[in-house]
């Protein structure tokens, strides 16, 4: 494992609701990222086919919905294969935010991908937020593990307010990532309208610096930029969030809560590059190790429930198997 890794960081914005177009852009990004000599590429939250705006504005809009539904990414598909084959062309980590289409019902997934395109892991956001309730569903026990040993070292992701939510923070904590890609929708400075102070630009990007802190890792802060194409697509003009054009705070962080990177202008589109030297994370380590040195387990600790429930499950055997003990 390399203990110097260069990162890509993009914020860029979808082809919005569109499945194909938005697949072949990602490959450009991801083409792009390797020629400027990045080991690891990361893309927002449901960056594939775009984060469905509209519900921000309005909780029910069908026409969208199905559009959404249709242009969401299934993991055995054709495009995945096509991100993955390119990921294997150009030998580089990629950590892709998708819509993940499951049977037509959808999820906020996120995919790592190894440079040799295999799918080391994906997971869904636990618990979507809000208004995200009227398009996604809630995830699964197995997506708890959400942290993978890559060609770049421990790599880990989660989404949005997942970064507030303590107890799934620390579990992956625990899981020891050396990078870690949090995955964001457009994200708009803060107004003295009543909106919240963690919405916007300026409170995910301290959640970012937060994390990066108490696990000690570099922290891959991801956003998209909603364009007035977007905003046209999803009527979203008259919306609380995501009403014009901006978005982008991209970012990176070191594990002491630094920030390493120059942002970008919140409506431009580009891809931000570091040199992380994995060899900080000790200098962190030494002081402060919330999984470790700097904890309590006998006083506190964290229960998990990492199974998968079943829609469907056959408890045939199960009740045989009773009925031939009660005979003997």
């Amino acid at each position: 494992m390399p203990s110097q890794v260069r990162v890509a960081v993009t914020q860029a914005e979808p082809v919005w609701l569109d499945l194909e177009a938005t697949v072949s852009k990602t490959c450009h990004l991801i083409a792009e990222a390797a020629a400027n000599g990045a080991q690891l590429v990361t893309f927002p939250e449901c960056w594939i086919p775009g984060y469905p705006a509209w519900i921000w504005t309005r909780p029910v809009d069908m026409r969208l919905s199905s559009t959404y539904i249709q242009n969401s990414l299934k993991i055995d598909s054709p495009q995945m294969a096509s991100i993955q084959q390119c990921a294997a062309e150009h030998n580089i980590v990629v950590v892709l935010g998708f819509s993940e289409n499951l049977h037509n019902s959808l999820y906020i997934s996120q995919a790592i991908i190894g440079s040799d395109g295999k799918i080391l892991t994906t997971r869904k956001k636990i618990k979507p937020t809000h208004m995200e309730r009227t398009i996604f569903g809630d995830s699964f026990g197995d997506c708890l593990q959400s942290v993978v040993d890559t060609s770049v070292g421990r790599v880990g992701a989660l989404s949005c307010w997942e970064h507030i939510q303590p107890l799934l923070k620390y579990h992956t904590y625990a899981q020891r990532e050396q990078i870690h890609v949090a995955a964001w929708p457009p994200l708009f400075p803060h107004s003295e309208d009543g909106s919240l102070f963690s919405m916007s630009s300026e409170g995910t990007s301290s959640i970012a610096r937060t994390y990066a802190i108490e696990s000690q890792s570099f922290v891959l802060h991801t956003t998209t930029v909603i364009g007035q194409s977007g905003i046209d697509r999803m009527a979203t003009h008259t919306g609380a969030l995501m009403s014009t054009p901006g978005g982008g705070c991209s970012a990176i962080f070191g594990p002491d809560g630094r920030q390493l990177s120059q942002p970008i202008p919140s409506t431009e589109e580009g891809i931000i590059y570091a040199d992380l030297d994995l060899e900080q994370i000790y200098h962190s380590k030494a002081f402060v190790d919330v999984c470790g040195h700097y904890s309590r387990p006998d006083l506190l600790w964290l229960g998990v429930e990492g199974g998968v429930k079943r829609h469907v499950r056959d408890n045939t055997t199960t009740a045989a198997a009773q009925v031939e003990q009660q005979e003997e």
